[in-house]
């Protein structure tokens, strides 16, 4: 039987080749299973401002449900919340955000469209913050409308918003998370950006 070689994702391939190997000598691993993994990619945006007696109105949850497909492929999911928060005046069971959980081939051409063709687009960009990263490496950022994603029509939208995501490490600490990112092409703000903006 013919061996077939698999085609991987142009992010996914160069983590292979280029940036695991460059990881493993720079954090001085064993070999390539003690590298840091990105297992998952969640994107989610919050709708709490946009429900009308805790009802979200048909056109609106439309608009979210056909530029989360169009963004990332995938149909999202709606999350209800699970407790009442009286001072954002939510109640037990009201829709709170849409979300879609992206995986292997899907995670990796999100990514890449993310970072060369989204954020490219945000206006006065100086780079991403570096500063949000958990304990074990995973990392967050937001973008605050969804224009930045050319597939995007904004001729058509009824609403703007934005997006929360989080790229799910495992095997990883911020300092190896933050690595391997920037090294994907991650634009982190650059260290004398920073100290400007303090």
């Amino acid at each position: 039987m013919a061996h077939v070689t698999r085609n991987y994702p142009r992010l996914q391939q160069a983590y292979i080749d280029t940036v695991g190997p460059k990881a493993i000598q720079e954090f001085g691993l064993d070999n390539k299973h003690q590298l840091p993994r990105l297992m998952k990619i969640v994107v989610n945006a919050g709708i709490g401002k946009y429900l009308d007696n805790a009802k979200l109105k048909p056109e609106v949850r439309d608009q979210f449900i056909k530029n989360f497909s169009t963004i990332t492929g995938q149909k999202p999911i709606m999350i209800k919340a699970k407790k009442a928060v009286s001072q954002f005046r939510v109640r037990e069971g009201m829709p709170s955000a849409f979300m879609v959980t992206l995986r292997r081939d899907r995670m990796w051409h999100f990514m890449d469209r993310l970072i060369n063709l989204a954020i490219p687009r945000i206006k006065d960009f100086r780079g991403v913050k570096d500063r949000s990263f958990d304990k074990g490496g995973s990392y967050s950022m937001g973008l605050t409308e969804q224009a930045v994603w050319p597939e995007i029509n904004m001729a058509n939208a009824t609403i703007t918003h934005g997006m929360h995501i989080t790229f799910v490490f495992e095997n990883s600490d911020p300092k190896m998370s933050r690595y391997v990112l920037a090294e994907l092409g991650m634009p982190f703000v650059k260290p004398e950006d920073r100290k400007k903006k303090n």
